[in-house]
This record gives C-alpha cells, structure tokens and sequence, in this order.
C-alpha cells in the first residue's frame, strides 16, 4: 500500500513549508527512517524521513517550491508495487513531475488538491468529514464545505486553501483584465484580505517574487484615496535593498515580536556562588572524560528544578495554564541565519554525560543546518547563555508558549560575603523571564530560588 510523504506541520502557526533538496530521485528504493527531503519550515532547515520502506514514486513537489502543510509531496509505493499506478498519478503519467511540465502541486498553484481531484469529503451517511481546523478555516472564507474534493476522504486546512486560491484564480481570470494569479503564501493572502489590500500592488520577496506575511503592510490604505499610508509602509523596506534577510532570522524576529508585544514580561535577577559548580564540573571531566560544559550543569539542574516545581513547566494557551507532563529544555543556539532552540528531552531523567552528548549533536547538527523535526519539538523551558561573550548579564524575551527563559551571564571573580567578611568567589547572575500570564512573581521566585540553591550547592542532588 503507498504511503504519503507530507509536509509537515512542526509549529502550530506554519502554514508553508519550503522544499529545498530531494536527497534521492524518484524510483530510488528508500528505507524507513532515512533521510530523503530537506524543508525549510518557519524556523529551521530540516531532513524529513521517509516514513515507509518502498521506491520512492509521484515527486510533485520541485526544489524550491513553497507548498501547504499536508500536502502530499510525494508517495512511498511498497516494493512490490513498483510498477503500480499511485493514486494520485493520472493514467499513463510519469512517475516523476519534478520536470516543470510534470509537477502536479505547487504551492502557489491554484490547482491544489482541494479542487477537483479525488471524492469529496462527504461520506455515506450524507456527513462533510473534516478536521476542526479545515472548518475553521471555510468558515472564515465562507466555503461551502461538501464543494471541495480531497484525495483522502478528510478535508484537511490545505484543502481548503488550495479551493480557496483555485476559486480566486477563476475570478482572476474571468474579470476580464486578463491577469494571473498573484504568488502569496496563504497566510500572506490571509493577512491582505483581512485589511483590505490588493496582493497585485505588492512586492514579493518570497522565492519566485512570490508574496509573504512579512511583505503586506500593517496599515490599512488610506480611506482618501491617493497616497495612503499602506503605500508608503509599502515602498520604505524597499530602500534597504540588499539588506534581506533569510526566513529563520525573520520567523526569529516575528516570534520575538509576536512575544514582546502579547506576553507581558517580568524579571528576576539572582547572583549565585559557583565555586561548587566549577568544581563539580572538574570532577565530572576527571571521572567521565566527556566534554562537559557548564551548559550541560545547567540543563540538568534545571530539569530537577522543574521536576521539583512542575507549576513552571507550563504555557498559557487560549486563555488556560497547559501543564506539560515531561521535561524538555531548549538551548538557544546562534546561527549566521539567527536564532534557533534545539531541545533536549526529558533532561530531568538524562544523566552528565548523556546531556553533554546530545547538546554536541544538537548544537552540530543546527550549525550545519540538519537539524531535524524532531529536534527543535516540545521545549518547555529555554537556557540562552551569553557568558561566552563576556556578558556579565542580560535579560532574555520568553520563548513563546514556553512560560520562562533563563539568561546566563559569564562567571566572573567578584567580590561578595563569605561567613561576613569579604572574599574574592566565582558567581555567576541569572536573570529569569516570565511570561506573567502562566507565572507571578512568587512561584518565579521560588523557582529561581530553587536553582540558585542547587548551582551553589549541586550534591544537593544525590540526597
């Protein structure tokens, strides 16, 4: 039986997917698990697995084709059935569309899947099956769901997209100005409908000119006609020709904006004494001979910290506190393209070396941009530290949905209190962010307190 090659969904606000490289060609015998595509997604470049064993069949996805989450990109035909029709190939197609003449899906087509091809989503009981989130999205649209046709039986959000483009494509070209449809991603297109903005009047700088999110103006026109203020918000980024920037740096940037100006931020700020740390952290080098950092420390004091205070490993998420059930910390990690947070899962149950291993492999694999899905998935909380810079400290913005952020500064020789008299001890300043709608002042407290505890007395652990 054929399986489907999807494009995933790995942030719940990613509407698109970007296909950069096939790392195999149609026909080539693929295994489970293998790497076998590379997509940009909103954040990071990542190599999606095949998710079947088989001869890879129906690549209908080129590179560098933008295409809607769950959409099929390609089929994975068992090896039996090499020879076999897949269901989305018309008869007497070539297995392959990754010729321009032979791609069946684009993402800025209007031919999506929704269109035409396949039943429609209403069963045999007269019922429109279809996700929440595809009925959420005809409603905003006024789509009438038993119109569209899906290959799979369950109207997806993508399939109403793609009707949705398909039905503004036959306007287009029925309106008598002969025009095409403009290139927009969907959220794009969304963004434009929503103020009132014509996609024909922008620039895109999405591949092909294709027009994104970033490129529709946050000011509706001016209602007295003439130059309005969307056309001047429209032409200034066009001064700073040149000084583009790639999509994880301005998905980095929407975030932290998207953060900034929706989670209302708190701060707490602790100096610790981390003469025991320094001196753990020799001992743990000496007897595993692994290259431990004080990043790893952290990551495991922090995951017992969180066990210890689970109320802080929470979001706020429509409007009600979501308690996470394990114990994942990110680590926030600088790119030449920006900033990206690989996660270390479950590392309150991880031991020393277990840690530092896989902080090595993530923070590699995110430098050579291999990150994969599962990787950047289910922070809960996030260590970014910028001692390494000789920052002595600095307060770092949440994380969206995470509830806090630790920011680390360098650990420095100061002079501070020991047993009431002056004395030159290695500390080290957390500053700890909260999103105040998930945590108050006191449970931040505590929990920082917590921590602060365990860095300035880590054997603190084995009672």
């Amino acid at each position: 039986m054929p399986t489907n090659v999807i494009m995933p969904a790995l942030e719940l606000a990613q509407e698109t997917g970007k296909v950069l490289r096939w790392m195999k060609a149609p026909g080539d015998t693929v295994r489970k698990g293998e790497p076998i595509v590379e997509i940009e997604t909103d954040k990071v470049t990542v190599e999606i697995e095949a998710p079947a064993t088989g001869i890879l069949r129906d690549v209908t996805a080129r590179e560098g084709d933008i295409v809607p989450v769950g959409h099929t990109i390609a089929i994975i035909a068992a090896p039996t059935d090499s020879a076999a029709p897949s269901s989305l190939s018309p008869p007497g197609s070539a297995p392959s569309s990754l010729s321009p003449q032979g791609s069946a899906i684009s993402s800025l087509s209007p031919q999506g899947r929704g269109q035409g091809e396949g039943p429609s989503g209403q069963g045999s009981d007269g019922r429109v099956k279809a996700s929440p989130l595809a009925r959420k999205v005809a409603e905003e649209h006024g789509v009438d769901l038993a119109r569209i046709k899906t290959a799979t039986g369950k109207i997806e959000k993508a399939d109403v997209i793609a009707y949705v483009e398909g039905q503004k494509a036959v306007a287009t070209a029925g309106n008598g100005r002969g025009g095409r449809l403009v290139a927009a991603s969907p959220k794009a297109r969304r963004l434009a409908a929503e103020r009132g903005i014509d996609l024909r009047g922008l620039t895109g700088s999405g591949p092909g000119g294709a027009v994104i999110a970033v490129d529709v103006p946050l000011t509706l026109p001016s209602p007295q006609g003439g130059e309005g203020v969307a056309e001047r918000v429209r032409v200034a980024p066009q001064v700073a020709a040149g000084e583009r920037v790639g999509t994880v740096w301005r998905i980095m940037a929407e975030r932290m904006t998207a953060s900034w100006t929706s989670a209302p931020h708190f701060y707490l700020v602790r100096e610790v004494n981390v003469a025991r740390l320094r001196s753990w952290l020799e001992t743990a080098r000496k007897q595993t001979g692994a290259r431990i950092t004080y990043t790893d420390l952290l990551v495991k004091l922090v995951g017992a910290t969180l066990a210890q205070h689970p109320r802080v490993n929470v979001s706020w998420k429509d409007g009600a506190l979501e308690r996470h059930a394990e114990i994942n910390v990110g680590l926030a990690v600088a790119l030449e393209d920006g900033l990206v947070v690989p996660v270390i899962h479950r590392a309150d149950t991880l031991g020393l070396q277990d840690i530092a291993a896989r902080r090595e492999e993530l923070v590699t694999r995110a430098q050579a941009g291999k990150l994969r899905p599962a990787d950047i998935q289910g922070g809960v909380f996030t260590i970014s530290n910028l001692g390494m810079y000789g920052v002595d400290a600095f307060s770092a913005i949440v994380n969206p949905p995470q509830a806090a952020i630790l920011a680390v500064g360098r650990i420095a020789d100061r002079v501070v209190p020991v047993n009431g008299q002056p004395a030159v001890q290695p500390t080290m300043v957390l500053t700890l962010s909260c999103d105040h709608r998930a945590l108050d002042g006191a449970r931040g407290a505590q929990f920082l307190g917590a921590l602060a505890d365990l860095i300035e007395e880590p054997l603190t652990l084995l009672v």
